[in-house]
């Protein structure tokens, strides 16, 4: 499971692959791969670099914007295209729980670029609201606006979002916050499937707090996201999501017409 819990210390999860983690970063920095066409190889797990694409996503915090966000980060989560401008898309699994929520994206070194944004609408699937389906393990959240904007206005747009893609038709850049740390990573490898509902991509470093964590495909839509099978993954090395099918589809559908 790759959401944080806030009952645990900072870096409590599996240290000994953060330490590795921590290494590899520091080796590879210069070497991040774009989906696909990009440079640098596959399966390499780099600090993300600051521009329009890292914008869109961010992290989730236990608190409201207003609050300074203070209870600490706990998943990743990205802006998705919708009519009303304002749609993240997240694991469900971090948005099942009770109290105010906060999105900052871009957020890095503890500072919220695009500031924070409160959580004003979650959307589950019944998959998940009924029996916790790993299959099911994608959520939405309509966001409340902020200086008048919605978040694409402050962020210069939104992903698209993809259902019903073949697995591995392109590879996939998966970027996400660790819990122990304040700036996001990414990974760029090819998912396989690990059955027909589930698909996997070995990406290194990807520790607790990256469940929601997109992942973009070579056209740059949204094809999962860190969640599914076992939450995401018991280990930093593999990730997981459920394969978008017709229940997220018209999710997506739902949150947008609410937005």
């Amino acid at each position: 499971m790759k959401r944080t819990r806030v009952t645990r210390p900072p870096g409590a999860r599996r240290p000994a692959l953060l330490g590795a983690a921590a290494l590899l970063l520091a080796a590879t920095s210069a070497s991040v791969a774009a989906a696909d066409d990009g440079p640098g190889p596959f399966g390499v797990t780099v600090q993300a670099a600051e521009n329009g694409r890292t914008a869109r996503v961010g992290a989730l915090f236990h608190g409201s914007a207003a609050s300074g966000a203070d209870g600490g980060h706990f998943c990743t989560a990205s802006v998705v295209h919708s009519e009303g401008r304002d749609l993240v898309l997240t694991a469900a699994h971090c948005l099942d729980g009770a109290g105010a929520l906060s999105f900052a994206p871009g957020y890095r070194d503890g500072s919220a670029p695009y500031g924070f944004w409160d959580v004003e609408g979650v959307f589950l699937p019944e998959g998940w609201t009924d029996g916790q389906d790993e299959d099911s393990d994608i959520a939405f959240a309509v966001l409340g606006t902020r200086d008048g904007k919605e978040v694409e206005d402050a962020v210069g747009g939104g992903n698209a979002f993809a259902a019903h893609r073949a697995t591995g038709a392109t590879a996939v850049t998966a970027t996400g916050y660790p819990s122990s740390a304040d700036a996001p990573v990414t990974c760029t490898d090819k998912p396989t499937a690990h059955s027909r509902t589930q698909q996997r991509v070995a990406c290194p470093a990807f520790t607790g707090g990256t469940s929601g964590s997109p992942w973009v495909n070579g056209d740059g839509a949204v094809v999962g996201v860190i969640g599914g099978h076992e939450q995401g993954g018991n280990t930093a090395d593999v990730s997981y999501s459920a394969v978008f099918g017709t229940e997220a589809a018209n999710l997506y559908r739902e949150a947008g017409r609410a937005g």
